[in-house]
């Protein structure tokens, strides 16, 4: 008999996530009805998808005015978008109905080993990369979760996977009970996000929660300087800056210290913050197994992921770089620590909270101009232009030509925005193709 035949779930949130959710569900016997308060006209193509798997859907207006009832549901799911405090969740909870993520959700039907990653920064790099060596060192692997397909579509698939790589946001970690993983990875914590939590201290909390449930057999892969509580995990530590660590990274080698083992790195990832992905990526592999011989090799011919401190061209002596995912304050100073040449910014997007006056301390004159666009134009503008010229754009066409026009011959010219691209695009991603469409439009 199906494991939930005869229940009824709401799934909430009909994007890529409840879609999974709602495949996953439906594969296991349940009625499913997935229900987004998003306007029907906004969310169009999301519920087209969802009406041509045969699945029921509820939104805008009628979603809003839903009426909860003990018994209608038997367990609500959460898509990580959002919040199990919001007014639309907690109709269900406050129906006696249990809440579960779309994360949780998936894995508690599932058996397939996983890698879980979580940082501020830098997770989908390493996502990406620690399924790559799985991929190349014979183990089938796809990286999933916050990046990529959701963990509910990779195990309603139905294909066999060895290992996953599985990047976890905050907010998935938000509705964990039972997560765990045999090799779980902390990248780094800044502040990002404080739309959504009330300060620094809960943001942290959730994303602490990735080691809630780890046993004495697992691994904890930590930035050395971190302080995160580890539990019973074993942990073991990583660092690109001179820090004392299990693994360093110094003049272009990586030193795999308890090993003893010392290698050059051949990669097309650049700067030190992806070297300590790198550290990180090969320590959760070899937890699963791989040798660091065939890691190495796998390493060979790496292509940089898009949107990450991808080299989009060079014109005129100018180096045009497009760092759209860089959505956040720590990630927009990594961007600037890797690179060499002076530097034209181009960096602003939706408000989100954050407080940039540190950025101050971290330009080091080595970022000489900036170009600021997006909803944070004005206040970026007044806060850096008693260090710098400093210039607002009408949209990023205009941003790219007037870094174009007051750069030099040498110059890095960068998106690196620091903040969430949601007040112009759809995405880092649609943004970045922005970026790049400016510039090879450049004569």
């Amino acid at each position: 008999m199906s494991k939930f035949a005869g229940k009824h779930f709401a799934i909430l949130g009909a994007g890529r996530s409840g879609l999974g959710a709602a495949r996953l569900a439906r594969l296991h016997g349940a009625e499913v009805t997935v229900m987004d308060e998003g306007a029907p006209e906004k969310i169009k193509s999301a519920l087209d998808k969802q009406h041509a798997e045969g699945f029921r859907t509820l939104s805008g207006q009628a979603a809003k005015d839903l009426v909860v009832n003990p018994g209608d549901y038997d367990l609500v799911i959460l898509s990580p978008g959002l919040d199990a405090g919001w007014p639309f969740p907690k109709k269900f909870t406050d129906a006696g109905v249990p809440l579960t993520g779309e994360m949780e959700f998936a894995f508690n039907l599932t058996d397939m080993e996983l890698v879980g990653i979580t940082g501020t920064n830098g997770k989908s790099t390493c996502t990406e990369l620690i399924a790559h060596l799985f991929n190349a060192c014979g183990k089938k692997s796809v990286p999933c979760g916050n990046h990529g397909m959701s963990l509910s579509e990779v195990v309603s698939s139905g294909v066999p996977y060895d290992v996953l790589s599985l990047e976890i946001s905050s907010f998935q970690l938000e509705t964990i009970q039972n997560y765990r993983a045999k090799a779980s990875l902390w990248l780094n914590f800044a502040p990002d996000h404080l739309d959504r939590y009330p300060g620094m201290e809960e943001y942290y909390a959730a994303k602490a929660r990735i080691f809630e449930n780890v046993t004495g057999q697992d691994v904890a892969i930590v930035r050395a300087g971190e302080t995160v509580d580890t539990g019973k995990a074993k942990k073991m530590t990583f660092s690109a800056y001179g820090a004392e660590a299990d693994w360093t990274y110094q003049g272009g080698r990586i030193h795999a210290h308890p090993d003893g083992v010392v290698f050059d790195v051949k990669s097309t990832l650049r700067g030190r913050h992806n070297m300590e992905n790198v550290m990180a990526a090969m320590m959760a592999c070899q937890v699963h197994g791989l040798s660091l011989k065939d890691m190495r090799a796998a390493l060979n011919g790496y292509e940089a992921p898009a949107h990450r401190c991808e080299l989009v061209r060079v014109l005129n002596g100018r180096e045009f770089i497009n760092d759209s995912k860089a959505t956040n304050l720590h990630a927009l100073e990594a961007c600037i620590g890797a690179m060499e040449r002076p530097i034209v910014l181009i960096v602003g997007g939706k408000e989100k909270g954050l407080d940039y006056t540190p950025l101050r301390a971290s330009l080091n004159g080595q970022v000489r101009a900036m170009v600021c666009i997006g909803e944070i134009a004005g206040a970026l503008k007044a806060t850096f232009q008693d260090l710098l010229p400093c210039q607002t754009a009408v949209d990023m066409a205009d941003a790219v030509q007037q870094a174009a026009q007051i750069s030099k011959p040498g110059d890095s010219i960068i998106l690196s925005p620091g903040t969430s691209s949601f007040d112009m695009y759809t995405g880092y991603a649609q943004r970045g193709e922005a970026f790049r469409s400016a510039v090879q439009s450049l004569n």
